[in-house]
């Protein structure tokens, strides 16, 4: 292969780079496919402009559903620090791309391939003081993660899978426990100012309730600020390239259980009850929640842990009813605060009385 240029590398790296996750697919955004990698990616409750990409998509691993593992043909390319810190100024300047997430493929001995993408924010903190996300590389020594943890926002470790036996189908090169849950141990002791996070692939192996058993583990016991979940695409080239896609509608109500259980205070039992061979239903967990316990609420009286409860009222809606000073007499009047009246009706009582809609699910 003849000598890259720097946008083609732009484009192949920034491409190989879609697959780690911001957020659910709605809130991420791809705004230039020519040069790849540029995302408005929306996370607690704002807007990033992210360039998202590998420092080098040459791998040494084995992942059966990854297009940069060792076994897929592929144009290869890598960043020189100095490279890289160069074009980022430059999105940064002319594009407005206020956010850096750097991962790579583990092209060689994971220590040096992290050195190589540490020096490269470490040349753009000399001029950038915003957000930036480094992916932590399986196998990454201590001293290495304490290091990158110096310069960066946040860090992540991907375990791909709920269980060590899944991920040992899909890769014979990372170890569960030693490469990827100690790593993500070690995170939680550097203090890094916006934590850390994971995703998980969302295949046809893993149930849904795996899934939530482990993102509530890892939400218990490492502090993790986000899981986030990637509906499985077979990608051509590689072992699983026949395999069927998991539907975006699977992964936006694991996304739903996840909040549930991360804001809503919801506990995982309560999930697993509206399961059907450890899978979720085809539609929202809280209405399911709502409807299988017959949910019926009288706006004026329920504090906030009720109204939480209730399908169309979040958390910032529940602590406004909550705290109200006049007596709510009409369905109306709940759009001051921001209720959503379809979802919400069927499950709330106003003088007594009660509209079901949705469904007559009794």
């Amino acid at each position: 292969m003849g000598k890259v240029d720097i946008l083609q590398k732009a484009g192949i790296l920034g491409r190989a780079g879609q697959y780690d996750s911001c957020g659910p697919k709605m809130c991420e955004v791809n705004i230039s496919k020519g040069l790849g990698g540029i995302y408005n990616a929306k996370a607690e409750h704002k807007t990033c402009r992210i360039f998202k990409t590998l420092m080098d998509n040459n791998c040494s691993y084995d992942c059966k559903y990854c297009a940069n593992a060792n076994s897929c043909k592929k144009e290869k390319a890598r960043y020189e620090p100095k490279e890289l810190k160069n074009l980022f100024s430059y999105l940064n300047r002319k594009m407005g791309v206020n956010g850096l997430f750097l991962s790579s493929a583990v092209s060689k001995n994971p220590d040096k391939v992290m050195e190589e993408m540490i020096d490269s924010i470490e040349l753009i903190r000399k001029d950038f003081t915003g957000y930036i996300h480094l992916k932590v590389l399986p196998g990454a020594s201590y001293d290495t993660i304490k290091h990158a943890s110096v310069y960066v926002d946040r860090m992540s470790v991907n375990i791909e899978s709920p269980t060590k036996d899944i991920l040992s189908g899909l890769s014979s090169c990372k170890d569960y426990k030693t490469d990827l849950l100690r790593r993500q141990a070690w995170i939680k002791k550097m203090g890094i100012t916006s934590g850390q996070t994971t995703q998980m692939i969302v295949d046809g192996v893993s149930t849904d309730k795996e899934i939530i058993r482990m993102a509530s583990w890892e939400y218990d016991n490492l502090d993790m600020r986000r899981v986030y979940y990637s509906a499985f695409k077979p990608v051509k080239g590689t072992p699983l390239e026949t395999h069927a896609a998991q539907p975006e509608k699977r992964e936006n109500h694991l996304y739903n259980a996840d909040f549930l259980i991360r804001e809503y205070g919801y506990k995982k039992q309560e999930i697993y009850s509206i399961m059907d061979d450890g899978m979720l239903p085809d539609e929202d967990p809280k209405l399911a929640l709502a409807k299988m316990n017959d949910l019926c609420i009288d706006i004026n009286e329920a504090g906030y842990e009720e109204l939480i409860r209730i399908p169309g009222i979040g958390p910032a809606t529940a602590r406004k009813i909550s705290s109200k000073k006049r007596y709510i007499s009409s369905y109306q009047e709940l759009d001051v605060f921001g209720a959503r009246l379809e979802k919400a009706k069927p499950f709330i009582t106003i003088k007594g009385c009660i509209q079901r809609r949705l469904d007559d699910w009794r």
